[in-house]
């Protein structure tokens, strides 16, 4: 997307990896059997990604593979072979014994889930695998899925770092972007994940949902500044392919009436400058925390330098020895293949040094600044010289500073940090369909 977009458009706008995933292929599959078959290199932090794909209702913003309809029999089979693929990836020569970094429980809503379901599923996990010394167990929650009773089991169970998605506070906005609880809920639930005592508690934000205004927001922003969570994450509406609204724009020609970009950003501003008028600080494009010394985000830091991430469930994503992979996207594939003791691997790609090297830079840039030394020493490549028409034009735009060797965003370079990404991708991915 060009940074001087104004509407929002029917396309991803987040990057979250490179090269872009509409290149990745069935034809690769054997570079990712033989990096999960190889060893590691042992420096090389390792992370879990278990993917948890049930939710009470679809968004209307969704894009992830989520099931709303399955029974409490269809939760078990997924739990089962969930279990099962942890089991085969316990095996594989690439884990080479070491400890789990990072553990992250995403979704779909991992919440969906009952203490029982959740406490034997963590029991079969740990008869091949533990996380006992991973420096962060992420766990997503929906307010209105959480008991007291769960809570306190999540708490049992290791969660370190609780993230509730919020989203919004204003209940007509939350029923018309089809979310499924309602703010009561979140104040609810948040006297039990108050008193289970996680160490790190975040809240999620969404600038420019469908109704948004700017009254919604500042009281937004104003409740959760009065929650004190340890760390508040906001995401900017964006409308990839195949979600309900995207759908509806396409195929009947809806106008749904989503913020502009600019408007987006000046409520993300907003909120960035009230966040911090309470005491928090930035630690990304995305995300404020109230106490840097405390809170840190093992999982995205690793995740951006290139760590190993062992990644199971329905259509997760992994990155294993310079490898990327995605898991089969499909019920029936997915558990199929666990049933006959397979790995359920659908696509790969080996990206080049060069593209590593891509890849690495434009996420370490989400935190709003890059070290040029950084990647001299482990690229062997000068990023200033190489990308020196981007560093130039993005300094006249006003997005960035360069000196020296560190590069710094500006807070207008920051809020549009997504819209700026592309120019480093390499020319046959430049407006390549991103997903």
């Amino acid at each position: 997307m060009a940074t001087d977009a104004i509407k929002t458009e029917v396309g991803s706008y987040f990057i979250s990896n490179y090269p872009p995933f509409s290149q990745w292929s069935a034809d690769n599959l054997g570079d990712v059997r033989a990096a999960l078959e190889s060893p590691p290199t042992q420096d090389t932090p390792l992370g879990l990604y278990l993917h948890i794909p049930f939710c009470r209702k679809r968004c209307k913003f969704c894009y992830f593979r989520v099931y709303t309809d399955k029974n409490a029999h269809e939760v078990e089979t997924y739990v089962a072979a969930l279990s099962r693929e942890i089991e085969l990836v316990s095996r594989l020569p690439v884990m080479g014994g070491r400890p789990f970094r990072f553990v992250y429980f995403g979704g779909g809503t991992p919440s969906f889930l009952s203490a029982k379901q959740l406490t034997s599923l963590v029991d079969r996990l740990r008869a091949n695998i533990n996380w006992d010394h991973a420096e962060e167990v992420t766990f997503e929650c929906e307010p209105g899925t959480l008991s007291e009773p769960k809570v306190k089991t999540l708490r049992e169970l290791g969660v370190t770092r609780l993230s509730l998605g919020v989203e919004n506070f204003s209940d007509s906005i939350l029923e018309e972007n089809g979310r499924a609880h309602l703010s009561g809920e979140v104040y609810k639930s948040w006297e039990w994940i108050q008193a289970a005592g996680f160490p790190n508690v975040n809240i999620d934000l969404i600038s420019g949902m469908v109704g948004e205004n700017w009254d919604a927001w500042r009281d937004s922003v104003r409740k959760t500044i009065a929650l004190s969570p340890d760390s508040v994450t906001i995401y900017q509406m964006e409308l990839p392919f195949n979600t309900v609204y995207s759908k509806d724009i396409l195929g009947n020609q809806i106008e749904t009436p989503v913020a502009d970009w600019p408007t987006k950003r000046a409520w993300v501003d907003y909120a960035f400058n009230e966040l911090a008028g309470a005491g928090y600080s930035v630690s990304s494009a995305y995300t404020m925390v109230k106490d840097p010394q405390k809170v840190n985000f093992s999982y995205r830091d690793n995740l951006w330098k290139g760590s190993d991430l062992l990644a199971t469930g329905v259509a997760s994503f992994g990155h294993v020895g310079g490898v990327h992979y995605q898991n089969l996207a499909e019920w029936s594939t997915y558990t199929g293949e666990l049933e006959a003791g397979r790995l359920p691997l659908l696509r790969g790609l080996r990206p080049t040094k060069h593209q590593l090297l891509v890849r690495e830079m434009i996420l370490l840039l989400k935190k709003g600044w890059l070290d040029a030394g950084y990647f001299r020493q482990k690229f062997e490549v000068e990023i200033l010289s190489e990308w020196a028409d981007v560093w130039e034009e993005y300094q006249r735009d006003g997005w960035l500073s360069v000196e020296g060797d560190r590069v710094t965003l500006t807070r207008d370079g920051l809020l549009r940090v997504d819209g700026l990404l592309p120019a480093f991708f390499e020319p046959e991915h430049q407006g390549v369909r991103y997903t």
